[in-house]
């Protein structure tokens, strides 16, 4: 008999097992992954930034958690000797239509608490960062850089000290809960349970389901792909440029990121996969694909910002107009100077009425506890998220 049952070897999962035996180590706790390995989907194919929580709304779970769990990352960090660096980024607006979008993201910055947020115009732009290119700009103390997988290791590490378990090569089937008899049917056994926490992200909302939640949103995947600046041009960026977002979606734009192993990263896009775990363009699940299609949410957002997805897509499959939106922030960089790189998935839940939710979403029943919207920043919110599970598994065992 599992106390609790985490299904999802990510860095959410791991953060909330980890969460938990830290708080009830008496307690039998098991993460359930259905992969060969920890952290290969959202985890280990983010862009590896420590998120500052400017851009999010105050008071939003999104918020409240990436602040937070800014601090608990940054110590645990430090305590696990996990390489990660506080470099600073900068949002970047280079058109005239941009700037009330760039106030509008400072004064978030500033409700939420940051400190040393420095408006900026464009010759303190270069000043920073000699290649950049804009009109006016925010100066973000508070962004870094790490590799997500390396600190899901040392959660994995530090929860099978404590005395949890983590299986591989468990793919979830069936959930049963009948009478007083509950338990997780997988591709390798079968695991009585008291309580199962959801943390599945591409496929959170089908583990859900399996949990009895009624569900009003489905995940939506999108691909985000990057390209590689050529070592010989990485003297372009500095650490890290993002542009302004568009306020009707929850992506932040194509931007530089500067790696913690030197590289610099373009990207990344984010254009509709034909599969959740769709990673190359050639990637199709046709069940999946028709179950986006055949959302009405998925429709009517199709209906209203057709050609903004249009542009992704063009993006997409154009190198040339990858590196135009690039340009827009750094004119000199040409087609040459990128390499093809890699590709993340994003879980981005959808509900019925067309809109893509912009906050985390935890929901819970009688034996769960399911995390059915967790995109970024959840990797930097990870713990707080962890903290927060916990404190609900708490009170239903204490």
């Amino acid at each position: 008999m599992q106390d609790v049952i985490v299904i999802g070897g990510g860095i959410v999962g791991l953060a909330t097992a980890y969460k938990t035996l830290l708080s009830m180590p008496s307690l039998k706790v098991t993460v359930l992954e259905k992969e060969d390995g920890l952290a290969k989907h959202q985890t280990g194919n983010n862009s590896g930034v420590i998120h500052s929580g400017i851009y999010y709304k105050p008071g939003s779970l999104k918020a409240k958690n990436c602040i937070d769990g800014y601090k608990q990352l940054l110590e645990f960090s430090r305590s696990n000797e996990v390489p990660h660096e506080i470099c600073g980024k900068i949002i970047l607006a280079t058109r005239p239509e941009e700037l009330n979008a760039l106030d509008r993201i400072y004064a978030r910055g500033m409700e939420n608490g940051l400190s040393g947020l420095k408006k900026l115009n464009g010759d303190q732009i270069r000043e920073i960062e000699p290649h950049v290119r804009g009109i006016a700009g925010i100066q973000v103390p508070q962004t870094g850089i790490i590799n997500y997988r390396v600190l899901a290791d040392k959660l994995a590490w530090n929860i099978k000290n404590m005395g949890g378990t983590i299986r591989l090569n468990e793919k979830v089937g069936r959930i049963n809960n009948t009478g007083n008899s509950r338990n997780v049917q997988t591709t390798r056994g079968e695991y009585p349970f008291r309580l199962i926490v959801n943390c599945s992200g591409l496929y959170s909302d089908k583990i859900a389901l399996l949990t009895g939640s009624p569900l009003n949103i489905k995940i939506i995947p999108f691909r985000g792909e990057y390209y590689r600046i050529r070592t010989e041009k990485k003297f372009l960026v500095k650490n890290l440029v993002y542009p302004v977002p568009d306020p009707n979606f929850p992506f932040l734009g194509v931007h530089f990121t500067r790696m913690i192993d030197g590289n610099v990263e373009a990207g990344p896009n984010a254009v509709f996969a034909y599969a959740r775990e769709g990673y190359r363009k050639t990637d199709i699940h046709p069940g999946e694909l028709a179950e986006s299609i055949f959302w009405p949410g998925f429709r009517k957002i199709v209906s209203k910002y057709w050609k903004t997805g249009l542009d992704e897509m063009i993006r997409s499959y154009s190198k040339k107009a990858f590196t135009r939106a690039l340009q827009r922030m750094i004119p000199e960089i040409t087609e040459d100077d990128l390499v093809k790189g890699g590709s993340g998935v994003r879980a981005q839940a959808c509900d019925r009425n067309g809109f893509l939710l912009d906050d985390f979403l935890i929901l819970e029943n009688d034996m769960a506890i399911n995390v059915c919207n967790a995109p970024s920043p959840a990797a930097t919110s990870s713990l707080s998220i962890g903290t927060y599970i916990s404190q609900k598994i708490f009170q239903r065992f204490a």
